[in-house]
């Protein structure tokens, strides 16, 4: 983490004196965009850093759905399963899947390549169901369009 620290100073700039605890979140964003997760060593060198107690960043990691405490495959695949997804063929898509990749929702794939997660809402209800691969969305599945898109994640 210490190489993002000229970074954290420029996002430190940002905020009034005495608001450095807003700094949790866009530090944490960056931690894991560098490693792919945030390590306990992280939440303990950025706690020093704001300085906020380290409580502080745990309830933000455990809150906050987007962020990740361990290792995850390749591609992230989330799959909305709030009300407006499931009306729509949500748990159809999520085991559709769960048996194409042969793992469940919070399991990583034995090759490392697919992380299969479940969230509560991607907030694209108007085309639901959505599977989000990573940071892309991908709108309006059914099980034809699953089986395409693991076809061009495994190019």
């Amino acid at each position: 983490m210490k190489h993002l620290i000229p970074e954290f100073d420029r996002l430190r700039k940002r905020y009034p004196e005495g608001a450095e605890s807003s700094l949790v979140l866009p530090c944490l964003r960056r931690i894991q965009e560098d490693r792919g997760w945030v390590a306990d060593s992280d939440i303990a060198e950025l706690a020093a850093y704001i300085p906020v107690p380290r409580i502080q960043i745990e309830e933000v990691l455990a809150h906050y759905t987007q962020y990740r405490r361990e290792p995850i495959g390749r591609w992230h695949l989330q799959v909305c399963h709030n009300l407006s997804c499931s009306m729509r063929g949500a748990e159809g898509a999520l085991g559709h899947l769960c048996k194409r990749l042969g793992i469940e929702p919070g399991q990583t794939t034995d090759d490392g390549r697919y992380t299969l997660t479940t969230v509560e809402c991607l907030g694209s209800c108007g085309t639901a169901p959505v599977v989000m691969v990573n940071e892309a969305y991908h709108e309006n599945m059914n099980p034809a369009k699953i089986d395409a898109l693991l076809q061009e994640l495994a190019k």
